[in-house]
């Protein structure tokens, strides 16, 4: 009984190994054998299943005794091929342990006519011919994939961080000399220059930076035309924003200097963060409190309220396992200086400078005024600012108000721009001696002078009754003697009468 089961076993071999020849026409296959490229890293699919287009109508699954087996060609010619992936047709598998468990089948039914090997990830040492033989029933077909691997390799590993220097490496396991190497960086070709330097498939970066982060592109071309290409997602540890930001404030207000990284630290597999603000400021070093949050990846530093002293140049370090990178912020201040101090007397000439304590040259200032509405609800609100005819610096750092009014009372806002917009704003509360901060309608100044002519009338009345009391008081103590004097008057004129008629009588 021995020899029949040696006959089968030495059957299956030969049609093994003479796949493409026996049985013809009983399954159609795409039988050419492929080349797939690969990034090692990455994953790859060796295809292999039967071409749809060749399929019988009436065969739409394979029977159920089928089963796989992929093998390996060795890298030389000396090397016999090797077990990689075999499905049995109980759908047992078994795996070579160097590729266990990075390799699997499509379709692991094996019914659908898809034989292909996946694996994932891809490993430079991974690069050869693969061989796949299926069997169903009595029949055997076989299919044959060769597999490249391209590697690119960044040095030094992962994290990179920004401003220190790195290197890109581009090889694959073509056969064929190296004629040519090209670098693309999100889709632009990168020439050589003083920044980046390429040499041998390799590309160094002297001092990246964020903008460098992305992807690049590698494409080789080899001495028999072969073009392969592969691409890298560069990550750079840096800080977000500007490379040297300005944070603007306003004198007496809270002020917020950024420090954020671009990634968490916690995506490189890194625990261990601290943080530090410094100042340089008269001549000493002040330091601020060390934070640590592996959640977080903004340290900024607060400042309750600012002002032209603590403007100038402020000092992030952080420290990001045994890499430490480290970000420059600068405070300006905007100030703005009344040419009269305190209250402001009506009718007066004012003068307002808006200053910067670290201008660039390409600010610009603008004036509005809110009147005497509060200051939050006038930054809601669109610039209904009054008329400011008259006023020779509606744009300028100076604004200048020949003959304050009452209608000048309230607040004052410097705006300062730059070419990215706004960037910052200071309030003046302009206050005027003697006037209201609102006009009052014109229905009170009629009440007023109502008032004012009853006050001079109740005044005159006092004074008419003050004489008539004083010159009663002048009368004469004994009132008789008014009556006695009044008597005689009568008796003097009959006095008088008496002597005409006497003299009357003499004549006579």
């Amino acid at each position: 009984m021995r020899p029949v089961p040696l006959m089968l076993f030495l059957t299956f071999t030969l049609l093994a190994f003479n796949a493409g020849h026996i049985l013809p026409g009983v399954a159609e296959w795409e039988s050419r054998e492929q080349k797939v490229w690969a990034r090692a890293g990455s994953s790859a699919v060796l295809p292999c299943h039967l071409s749809p287009r060749k399929m019988s109508k009436s065969w739409k699954q394979l029977p159920d005794k089928t089963s796989v087996l992929w093998k390996r060609h060795g890298g030389s010619a000396h090397q016999e091929p090797h077990m990689v992936l075999e499905v049995g047709y109980s759908g047992l598998q078994k795996t070579a342990l160097p590729m266990k468990p990075r390799v699997s089948v499509q379709d692991s039914a094996l019914r659908n006519g898809n034989f292909s090997l996946r694996i994932d990830p891809v490993r430079s040492e991974d690069a050869g011919l693969y061989e796949a033989w299926v069997a169903y029933n009595t029949k055997v077909q076989s299919c044959q994939v060769e597999l490249g691997v391209i590697t690119v390799t960044l040095s030094p590993p992962s994290p990179v961080v920004e401003n220190e220097p790195l290197s890109l490496s581009c090889n694959s396991s073509h056969r064929a000399s190296l004629v040519e190497t090209r670098w693309f960086h999100n889709g632009h070709l990168v020439p050589t220059s003083t920044t980046f330097c390429s040499s041998h498939g390799a590309l160094s970066i002297l001092r990246p930076a964020m903008s460098d982060a992305g992807s690049w592109r590698c494409q080789l071309r080899y001495s028999d035309n072969e073009i392969i290409s592969a691409t890298y997602n560069l990550q750079i540890l840096g800080f977000d924003g500007p490379t040297n930001p300005v944070v603007y404030a306003a004198s007496g207000s809270a002020a917020d200097l950024p420090c954020t990284l671009s990634y968490l630290p916690s995506a490189f597999g890194i625990n261990v963060v601290t943080a530090y603000w410094s100042r340089l400021a008269g001549g000493h070093l002040r330091d601020w409190g060390i934070s640590q949050n592996l959640s977080s990846r903004s340290f900024p530093l607060h400042l309750p309220a600012v002002g032209p002293g603590d403007a100038g140049q402020y000092h992030c370090a952080v420290s990001v396992g045994s890499k430490t990178i480290n970000r420059d912020v600068t405070l300006a201040v905007v100030t703005v200086t009344p040419s009269i101090q305190g209250p402001v007397s009506e009718g007066s000439r004012l003068m307002l400078t808006c200053s910067l304590t670290h201008p660039w040259g390409h600010e610009r200032f603008q004036w509005k005024h809110f009147g005497s509405a509060p200051a939050a609800n006038s930054k809601l609100t669109v610039a209904t600012s009054h008329n400011m005819e008259g006023h020779r610096s509606q744009t300028g750092p100076t604004l200048e108000i020949p003959q304050v009014s009452q209608k000048d009372t309230g607040t004052w806002e410097c705006s300062v721009y730059g070419p990215e917009g706004r960037l910052g704003a200071v309030e003046y509360m302009l206050q005027i001696t003697g006037a209201q901060v609102s006009n009052p309608p014109t229905i009170f100044s009629g009440q007023v002078t109502f008032g004012l002519t009853l006050t001079l009338f109740l005044l005159l009345m006092v004074c008419v009754l003050a004489l008539a009391l004083q010159k009663r008081a002048r009368s004469p103590a004994f009132p008789a003697l008014e009556g006695m004097i009044a008597v005689t008057v009568p008796r003097k004129k009959e006095m008088e009468e008496n002597q005409k008629e006497k003299v009357q009588q003499t004549e006579c």
